[in-house]
């Protein structure tokens, strides 16, 4: 599985995404969130990880290979997906989304009882060519939620700026928690040591998320 339109080099950053086939929601419940969280952390693996052996355990608890990509950013939306990647060695990415999306389709079909593609096709991708336009994504990807809330918002200013910051703090299905510092399991999936040290720390980061929601002009 790949983007027939890049070509994934060694080193370079990407912005990688993908929605349910007809727009369809494809995270119905928190069980399935979960799952996928799951995923995006052991499918990062040059071994195959079988998670029916390892029920019961966190992430950290989960043995897995090498990593095949390293992962800065990711959050996941009812019906969409966004993972900002960097390509580790040749393949890395294709390989990576080929099993994620793969894995949860069947995880998906199994569960709902149906049949044929959940995802639209391939995946998308765009190559963050630019120090500027790599840093952007971390705050466009870690904004998304707010669309949950307000689907308006990237078109106009935020009129409740508490209210949208009091839901991204709440909001467990992106790496948005992990920048501010949570403990937490998830924070295994990303690797901030392979992509630029954007944010000296945590108020570095949440100064930078205050900087766009108040500016709120947010585009793709």
């Amino acid at each position: 599985m790949g983007n027939r339109n890049i070509i994934f080099s060694e080193g370079e950053f990407y912005h990688v995404y993908n929605r349910g086939t007809d727009k369809r929601q494809i995270f119905m419940d928190e069980n399935d969130y979960i799952r996928f969280v799951t995923l995006l952390y052991t499918a990062n693996s040059d071994t195959p990880v079988h998670l029916s052996n390892y029920q019961g355990l966190t992430l950290m608890d989960i043995p897995r290979g090498n990593q095949i990509v390293d992962i800065g950013a990711w959050c996941l939306m009812p019906n969409h997906i966004h993972i900002l990647l960097k390509e580790k060695q040749k393949d890395g990415i294709s390989l990576f989304m080929q099993k994620l999306l793969t894995g949860y389709t069947m995880f998906f079909n199994t569960k709902y009882e149906r049949k044929g593609s959940l995802f639209e096709g391939t995946f998308k991708a765009k190559h963050l060519d630019h120090d500027q336009y790599l840093k952007y994504q971390f705050t466009y990807i870690h904004l998304n939620p707010i669309s949950i809330i307000d689907s308006n918002w990237k078109q106009k200013k935020i009129i409740d700026i508490k209210k949208a910051k009091d839901f991204l703090n709440k909001y467990n299905y992106s790496s948005y928690l992990d920048y501010l510092e949570y403990d937490r399991p998830e924070g295994n999936i990303i690797n901030r040591m392979e992509f630029p040290e954007y944010f000296e720390s945590k108020v570095s980061f949440n100064d930078m998320i205050d900087e766009w929601i108040n500016f709120s002009d947010i585009k793709v």
